[in-house]
Order: C-alpha cells, then sequence, then structure tokens
C-alpha cells in the first residue's frame, strides 16, 4: 500500500508550546523555614529528632503540629472575629517512599505520646478502681434508703435523706490520647467519654480513606470524617446501638501514605473536601549518615503533657466548652491581607487545589493557635490569651512558603482538569518513546490508564494540538479508496523543554 504525507513543516514554523504540558517531573520540594516559624527550643528539637531517625524534619514537624494540635484539641479553640471559630485540629500527610523514613520521623512525636498515654492511663486506673468500689457501696446505700423509703411511707413517718454514700460520683475513663484504627461507633464512645478530642495516628492512610465506604447498606463514613476535622456537634447513630451525641466533633489525624497511593486516591477520590483537609508533606529524602546529636526527650515529654494538662472551662450553664483566643487588631489586619492573597492563589486554581486554597484562611489560624502554645510550653511565658500579630504572620509565612508549594508538589495531577491530566501523561508517553510522529492508535495500543479509550485519547489530541505541542497531518492511504488518517507530527520543544 503507498501511503502519502503531506510536507513536514519546517521546526521555525512551530508556535512556543505552552510550558504548561512540558512540566518534567514533580515541581520541586519547599525548604523547610524552621527558624522562622519555631521557637528555638523546638527547631532544635525537630531537627535532633529527625537526624536521630534519619527522616527529613520536615516528617517530624508534621507529626508534632498534628499530635499538639489534638492535644489542645477542644481546651482552646480561636476566633479572628465574631462568628469565625477554629479548633486547632490539623491533619497532615506524610508522602514519600518506603525508604524516605515516614513511619520513624513520625514516632519521634508518637512514643512520647504513647508514654505519656502510659503514665495517665495508672493514675486513671487507680481512680476507677476507686470508683468501681463506691459504685459497690452506693448500691448497698441505694437499696438501703430504698427500704428506709418503704418503711417511712407505710408508718407515715417523715422520709429519710438519701446518704451521700449512695452517689459514686462521675464516671472514671481511661485517657485515650490517640487510636491507630477504630470504628467509628467506637471513636463515638471515645470522644462522648473524652470531650477535649483525640488523635487518629496511621501508619498507611491510604487503606483508612478508601475503606470509607465498607458498609454494605451503602452507608460511609465519609460525613463523620469531614466534621470530624470542624469541631462541630455530631450524633452517631449505627442500628442496633444508642446514639451518641459528641458535642465538638474534633480529631486530628497523622499518617504516612506512598506516593503512588495517594496518586490512585487522587484519581478516585470523590471531590467532597476530604483530601483537601490535608496537610500534604512531601519532602526530598535526606542523605544517610549518623546521628550526631540526640532529641531532648524531657523537653518532648514536658511539653505533650502540659499541653495535656490544659482543660476544658466550665461556663455559667454548668456546661463545658473551649476557652476561645480572639485576634488583636494586628492579627487581624495580618489576617486581611492574608485573605487578599489567598483570593488572587484562587485565580488559575482548580479541582483540589482550589478548594485546598479556600481552606487556607481557616488553616493558618488553627496553625498561629498552636505555634501561639507551643511557645508557651516551651518558653517561661505565661499561657496565651490572644493571638498577635507576629504569631499569625509566622503562621501565615509557614503557609505561602512552605505549605501551599508542597501541596502543589502532591497533587500537581489532582490540580488540572481531567484533560489537561491525559495531555500530560501523553506527553510523558511520546518522551518514553521518543516519538516525532505516532497515532492515536499508536497510543491505544499501550492501554496507558487514562487513555485507553478515544473518548479519552482524542480530548488530549486535541489539547496539545491547541497548545502547540502537536500538529496533526493527514495520511492518505491509495488514492482508489479509503479514508484519510490522521498522524500527528511532534514539536521538538517536548524533548528539550
Amino acid at each position: 500500500m503507498t501511503v502519502h504525507l503531506k510536507p513536514i513543516p519546517y521546526v521555525e514554523d512551530w508556535a512556543e508550546p505552552s510550558p504548561r504540558f512540558l512540566r518534567k517531573g514533580l515541581p520541586p520540594a519547599p525548604e523547610l523555614p524552621l527558624e522562622r516559624i519555631f521557637a528555638p527550643q523546638w527547631a532544635t528539637w525537630i531537627r535532633d529528632a529527625a537526624e536521630a531517625k534519619s527522616a527529613p524534619p520536615d516528617y517530624v514537624m508534621a507529626g508534632l503540629l498534628a499530635t499538639a494540635g489534638a492535644a489542645i484539641g477542644n481546651t482552646r479553640w480561636v476566633s479572628p472575629w465574631a462568628g469565625w471559630s477554629e479548633p486547632p485540629i490539623l491533619w497532615t500527610m506524610l508522602i514519600g517512599a518506603p525508604s524516605s523514613n515516614k513511619s520513624p520521623g513520625l514516632d519521634a512525636v508518637l512514643s512520647p505520646l504513647k508514654e505519656l498515654e502510659r503514665d495517665m492511663r495508672k493514675q486513671a486506673e487507680a481512680d476507677l478502681a476507686e470508683w468501681s468500689e463506691r459504685v459497690e457501696v452506693a448500691k448497698i446505700a441505694q437499696s438501703a434508703w430504698k427500704e428506709a423509703t418503704k418503711a417511712a411511707l407505710k408508718a407515715g413517718e417523715d422520709l429519710p435523706p438519701k446518704p451521700d454514700e449512695a452517689d459514686p460520683g462521675q464516671e472514671r475513663h481511661l485517657p485515650c490520647l490517640s487510636v491507630t484504627d477504630s470504628t467509628v461507633e467506637r471513636l463515638g464512645v471515645i470522644l462522648a467519654n473524652q470531650p477535649r478530642g483525640t488523635l487518629m495516628a496511621r501508619d498507611e492512610l491510604a487503606g483508612w480513606l478508601m475503606g470509607m465506604t465498607r458498609y454494605a447498606g451503602g452507608g460511609s463514613d465519609r460525613p463523620f470524617w469531614l466534621e470530624a476535622y470542624g469541631g462541630r456537634g455530631y450524633r452517631v447513630e449505627r442500628m442496633g446501638r444508642e446514639p451518641l451525641y459528641i458535642d465538638r466533633l474534633s480529631v486530628g489525624v497523622t499518617g504516612s501514605i506512598q506516593p503512588d497511593r495517594l496518586r490512585s486516591l487522587l484519581m478516585k477520590s470523590d471531590d467532597d473536601g476530604l483530601l483537601a483537609r490535608f496537610l500534604p508533606i512531601w519532602p526530598d529524602p535526606v542523605p544517610i549518615m549518623r546521628p550526631r546529636s540526640a532529641p531532648d526527650d524531657a523537653f518532648i515529654n514536658r511539653a505533650l503533657g502540659r499541653l495535656h494538662d490544659l482543660q476544658l472551662m466550665t461556663d455559667e450553664y454548668d456546661q463545658q466548652r473551649p476557652w476561645v483566643l480572639p485576634f488583636d487588631e494586628g492579627a487581624k489586619d495580618r489576617l486581611d491581607a492574608f485573605r487578599h492573597d489567598v483570593r488572587d492563589w484562587e485565580s488559575g486554581a482548580e479541582g483540589l487545589m482550589l478548594s485546598y486554597i479556600g481552606k487556607l484562611p481557616g488553616l493558618t489560624a488553627r496553625i498561629a493557635l498552636i505555634l501561639a502554645h507551643l511557645d508557651w510550653v516551651a518558653m517561661t511565658c505565661d499561657q496565651p490569651h490572644e493571638i498577635d500579630a507576629q504569631t499569625f504572620s509566622r503562621a501565615a509565612d509557614l503557609v505561602e512558603h512552605y505549605a501551599l508549594p508542597m501541596a502543589r508538589r502532591a497533587y500537581a495531577e489532582a490540580s488540572v482538569s481531567k484533560v489537561e491530566r491525559a495531555a500530560m501523561r501523553l506527553v510523558e508517553i511520546i518522551r518514553e518513546h521518543a516519538w516525532q510522529r505516532f497515532t492515536s492508535r499508536d497510543v491505544l495500543r499501550l492501554d496507558r490508564a487514562g487513555l485507553g479509550t478515544a473518548a479519552e485519547v482524542n480530548p488530549a489530541l486535541q489539547a496539545l494540538e491547541e497548545n502547540h505541542l502537536l500538529r496533526s497531518v493527514e495520511v492518505q492511504k491509495n488514492p482508489r479508496g479509503g479514508r484519510p488518517s490522521r498522524a500527528f507530527l511532534v514539536n521538538p520543544a517536548v524533548f528539550n523543554g
């Protein structure tokens, strides 16, 4: 069969291609500005703990922010102004290959937390045993009082007062500072008995995120977790169980995930805002080296202990509620400027990145609240009573120069439309096979994810044509018959850009 091609244009005829389709690999990881953000004691501890674990300090920092936020929990909230309040709840996602030491970096914070919980449980177990003894005494006193009351009624005498021994006092519960795996029902019981909230620490987040729709009847845990980030009231109901009402559903989350699992998750996830609640942390691996110093264990133990000593306040109606820290005028002014920056960042953003950016003002207020309390436990100063401009500025610095670039790195594929994502993958395939000319059939034969059907391939080809990365030419078959087909010429900039 004779094939005739139209003349191939010279390279000089190519227009400048759109650079967003030429990006190779991940956006670079931003540098963690430890000394600008954290008190000197914390910056030193984070670096030493990371070095001891052969992990990037980013992972230790991510674990610390989520753990400290959950430790503060519902004891302290922040309110920039009336009508807007935020709990100190953060969700952090540690991203990296299996060899990047995500789990050891996280353990630098979780191990002291578990040690603190063991110590608190020892004291709580003694209180629980004492309370159980009072319960048994109360049963006897209650029974005797009822009999005496019956006798007095029968004899027409004055009723006996209920003895103090008949009241065992408020039921005691063992503290639960963190959970690794829990059903919504069990977590609801924990939070109903522990109003400050708790921390969910998962070594592998992917299974937890993808397992939220396990109920055969079509139920889902996602509504529970969407509320757990915001600290709102929530009613837990399951068939065959008594309903539980939680005044402020607050659960911090931290855990790790591998890049491939994250990509799979981004492709399958519903756009309900769940993933956008995470602070993704994806640093470059650190060089292999022997630690030169050890972290100050006493410092982290003391700090976590002081955070967990914070208590909810009791109002005039005898109801427990958070102590709400306001912004001072300087912090409000800084927040106004930051919100204008966020509006600028939203322009041009799509999908997950747009949802993530929209949550940055609230996230920054939460980080400011956590930083204020980390300062307090690290230095000899009074408990914070408000958020000042300097504290909010440090939080905004962390978000603008670290968290936002890190999210762009982690959510790069999910931050563009489905067609653009397919077009970028097609560019990767062109480079992989060094195609200078190809057909749509060549692409379909590879059966790659997102490019396995003509309905997926054709819009991607059109996008690359419109953005000057490809140029279509007709391939004319034998003149005696047959429809002409198309081939695509590749702009040399695809291989050089």
